[in-house]
């Protein structure tokens, strides 16, 4: 598995190096928190976020296809979004994040949009709901 990581800086990750033995299934983590680590490290066409912005579904969506093709590894997961405090707007508010997976042909990218209970509260949601995802490709 690889994954890269916005909003979540690095907890996903984390959360799966806590567990002993991961290294036999968790390959790479990324944090890619700036437009600038997006474009560079990942590749993402600055068209994409100007036009969609850094959190959007096409975003996600091409952070989780080219961390596959970076990583190599059957299952890759990409998180990016808004964990507040500040950086909200009405049409993309704070607890708004998109997660997506790819294993092998199939991508997904889901929405999300967790309640504004502070920062931590939306990052370990939307790690809960990343990890939840994983055993879901997984069967």
């Amino acid at each position: 598995m690889s994954f890269v990581e916005s909003c979540t800086g690095g907890i996903l990750s984390s959360a799966i190096t806590s567990v002993s033995g991961s290294s036999k299934v968790f390959t790479l983590g990324l944090v890619a928190y700036s437009n600038h680590s997006k474009t560079k490290m990942l590749k993402i066409p600055k068209n994409i976020i100007r036009k969609y912005g850094s959190v959007s579904e096409q975003v996600c969506l091409t952070m989780v296809k080219n961390l596959s093709k970076i990583s190599k590894t059957n299952i890759s997961v990409s998180i990016t979004g808004i964990a507040g405090p500040s950086g909200g707007t009405k049409i993309k508010p704070i607890g708004l994040v998109y997660v997506g997976i790819k294993k092998g042909n199939k991508i997904e990218v889901k929405k999300y949009l967790f309640k504004n209970k502070g920062r931590s509260y939306i990052q370990k949601a939307a790690v809960n709901k990343s990890l939840g995802l994983i055993l879901s490709f997984l069967k």
